[in-house]
């Protein structure tokens, strides 16, 4: 299987990536990153790009892949408002999904949503979401994942908030409703392409069973 990966930095998205690269059925890993990671591994191939509403110059990344996680995104406080917000949330993963489609028309694409995202939605953050997720439906056959808190290796970017509740919110595991963490979102995105899921949302305890039947090949 060969992988595409956006938002490696992220908590979720690094956990995707460590759980990529660790699965045996998992044979390529490339990574679009303003930045270097900060590892080394055989199976991974890094494309360092600045524009993520334009492709064309790392078009090659896309081409032969089987599946896409789009795992990139921020949080709704950090940005200056629903404008800038939108264009990282909407306009980035739309840009990559008509970029996949054109050099791995086959390919699974599965978007990084959130646990309580709705067009109708008063928040910022969950009604662009649902929005992003309509969109790409009308191109693809997008895997729509919608985890609840998620666990993990905390950003530079994490919310100061997010940081001091941390361990609060790992007492919250044994709730398969509202607790995963990245490693198990990377386990299930992977399971997920094997069993050729598509054209689904996905929320939080079924992640966290397709991460268990990951688990038992």
């Amino acid at each position: 299987m060969k992988v595409i990966l956006f938002g490696t930095s992220g908590t979720a998205g690094s956990g995707v990536l460590k759980t990529c690269l660790a699965d045996p059925m998992v044979n390529e890993v490339r990574t679009i990153t303003r930045r270097p990671l900060a590892i080394s591994n055989p199976k991974l191939r890094e494309f360092l790009h600045d524009d993520y509403v334009v492709y064309k110059a790392v078009a090659e990344a896309f081409a032969g892949v089987d599946t896409c996680f789009f795992c990139l995104g921020i949080s709704v406080s950090l940005v200056s408002g629903e404008l800038e917000y939108r264009r990282i949330t909407h306009d980035f993963a739309l840009a990559a999904v008509q970029m996949l489609r054109h050099q791995s028309p086959d390919a699974a694409f599965h978007y990084l949503s959130g646990q309580g995202t709705g067009l109708k939605s008063r928040f910022i953050w969950a009604r662009v979401k649902a929005e992003t997720e309509r969109d790409l439906q009308a191109v693809t056959n997008v895997v729509c994942w919608r985890p609840a808190y998620i666990d993990g290796n905390l950003s530079p970017s994490t919310p100061l908030r997010n940081r001091v509740l941390q361990p609060v919110f790992r007492l919250l595991k044994p709730l398969r409703k509202i607790y995963v963490h990245s490693e198990d979102i990377g386990r299930a995105m992977v399971q997920a392409t094997r069993e050729n899921i598509r054209g689904r949302v996905i929320e939080n305890p079924e992640i966290r069973a397709l991460a268990d039947r990951s688990k038992t090949l």
